[in-house]
């Protein structure tokens, strides 16, 4: 076969491992943790056996970083099994860098972690290998029958042609997606006792060699907790038990379930505003595709419920003149920074709204890149509220001048706390995508390729605009919904699979059609037409 790697080509016999033909290379760097091979994440002892373009992966690489999390959770397991064997493990959701674990009926004590974070240890400097292993439907039907465990079960409901393991010495687990390929990958992590669980911690991308001080997410850590007991005492919590759901008829109970759960949950942040009594302005900010515009009209109806009239001003028309605009390092206008925002202008508005004057607003002209004014006037009545929508609109420098007991601040994201199995959760982020993925060609007609090549772009900026002051909100909403998969399913995968095997976003396409298989379809003509999730497949009456 003929291989190009780094700007070169190498000629290899067939079969022939990834780490074997790049063994120089390999060896050189302590870092490589798996390889691309044809735009595909591969395993680096995957066979090379096509002609093709291989490069390598390492911590700071999106995916590099995805394998050395997956591969430490699997290290964390398989440690707990050798020290505490009855423990039940369930792998909960990410916390800034880190893992939140809890287990069943099982004290935590710093004696448990001391214990384990030193097994885990040993399995690192041991450097043991982890193999897969491969069986046929029939094989793992026998298996799971034998062994009466559900680690990697899910496989089975599935039409596949083969269900794999990963075995280190005689402990197997089956973790979503590729593996480092033997234990000693894992130079740096930490476990600490948090709150009723533990984290498993692990380095950023842009400090891969340092373990961070714990940041204490409480408003997040409680928005994710209540969905976690709320699907667990409904028995929801994880795809097989979505899938049972579904396959029994009960899919009408989920969607109204969903809608109840987020109702109530909007009627409270309204009864919340009301209370304070002297809330003037209400912000709201969350990531992309977190479902800002179903919940501004809801929140905006329920507060008319209790008396209150919202009135929304657009953050978009207080842009900077464009030659005023910062640009990033690449030398391309950054749109998402605050800078780019003429704060001075919005907070003089936002002062004389508020003292009861009259303010011609501003429509930005994005053509040329410039405000114009257009006599769109407008002053507040007695029973008026401004609602607010923007990226940056948890943090004060946005509404400097406004004082804190005039604003009222909602979070607002997908923080998906169904999970896969036990061992497997499924990211925030993904589920995010997703639903930029059919939201875009519904609505723009884009590509997928097209969202998948600027969600790069579109996460840096919210890691750098919105995550950082999520805490500050005064309440968080939820807006993940337990059978959205299910329903997007159908949606994305057709779309995901236009992405060809020439493109770099190749890997990313397959591993979102590899998740969206594992759940079983529901119609989105059923979802009624103020659902959330009508906001990404269309019909909402709140577009």
């Amino acid at each position: 076969m003929k291989i190009k790697y780094n700007g070169e080509e190498y000629f290899f016999e067939d079969n022939i491992a990834i780490r074997d033909a790049f063994k120089e290379q390999i060896s050189n760097n302590s870092e490589i943790i798996a390889a691309r091979y044809n735009n595909e994440v591969a395993s680096l002892k995957q066979i090379i056996d096509k002609d093709g373009e291989i490069s390598f992966i390492d911590r700071q690489d999106r995916d590099g970083r995805i394998i050395y999390i997956r591969g430490l959770l699997y290290i964390t397991s398989k440690a707990f099994r050798e020290v505490y064997p009855m423990a039940k493990l369930t792998i909960n959701y990410q916390l800034s860098n880190a893992m939140f674990v809890t287990i069943d009926d099982f004290i935590i004590t710093d004696d448990v972690i001391n214990n384990v974070k030193a097994k885990m240890q040993e399995i690192i400097d041991r450097d043991l290998d982890i193999r897969k292993v491969i069986m046929t439907p029939a094989e793992a039907e026998e298996f799971y029958e034998k062994e009466k465990s559900l680690r990697g079960r899910l496989q089975t409901d599935i039409d596949k042609e083969k269900v794999s393991l990963y075995y280190c010495e005689d402990y197997y687990n089956y973790f979503y997606g590729t593996m480092p390929v033997s234990t000693g990958f894992a130079k740096y992590f930490d476990i600490e006792k948090y709150r009723d669980g533990f984290l498993v911690k692990y380095p950023s991308i842009t400090e891969p060699n340092k373990i961070q001080d714990t940041r204490d997410s409480l408003k997040l850590k409680s928005a994710l907790d209540e969905y976690c007991t709320i699907n667990k005492i409904l028995g929801l919590n994880t795809v097989y038990k979505l899938n049972k759901a579904i396959k029994e008829g009960r899919e009408k109970e989920l969607i109204l379930f969903s809608e109840a759960l987020h109702e109530k949950k909007i009627a409270e942040i309204a009864q919340k505003i009301k209370d304070r009594g002297n809330v003037r302005m209400v912000l709201i900010a969350g990531p992309s595709s977190s479902g800002k515009t179903t919940f501004a009209g809801k929140l905006g109806m329920a507060l008319r419920v209790n008396g209150i009239k919202p009135v929304t001003i657009s953050v978009d028309n207080y842009f900077v003149e464009r030659e005023n605009n910062p640009k990033d390092e690449f030398g391309n206008y950054d749109f998402e920074c605050i800078e780019a925002i003429d704060t001075e202008l919005f907070n003089k508005h936002l002062l004389a709204l508020l003292n009861g004057e009259e303010v011609e607003l501003p429509t930005f002209d994005f053509t040329i890149g410039s405000k114009k004014y257009l006599g769109n006037k407008l002053k507040l009545q007695p029973d008026e509220i401004l609602v607010i929508e923007g990226i940056h609109c948890l943090n004060d420098k946005l509404t400097s001048l406004i004082s804190k007991e005039d604003k009222f601040k909602v979070y607002i994201s997908d923080l998906t706390v169904l999970n896969i199995d036990y061992y497997n959760r499924i990211s925030t982020t993904d589920t995010r995508l997703i639903r930029r993925i059919v939201r875009d060609h519904q609505f723009r007609g884009y590509s997928a390729l097209h969202t998948l090549k600027m969600w790069y772009s579109v996460n840096r900026g919210e890691q750098k605009n919105i995550f950082p002051y999520q805490e500050e909100a005064d309440i968080m909403f939820n807006s993940s919904i337990v059978y959205e998969l299910a329903v997007l399913k159908d949606y994305a995968i057709p779309l995901l699979e236009e992405v060809t095997q020439d493109n770099p976003e190749y890997s990313e396409a397959r591993r979102l059609i590899t998740l969206l298989k594992y759940f079983d379809s529901m119609s989105g003509e059923k979802i009624p037409n103020n659902s959330l999730i009508k906001e990404f497949i269309g019909g909402s009456i709140y577009e």
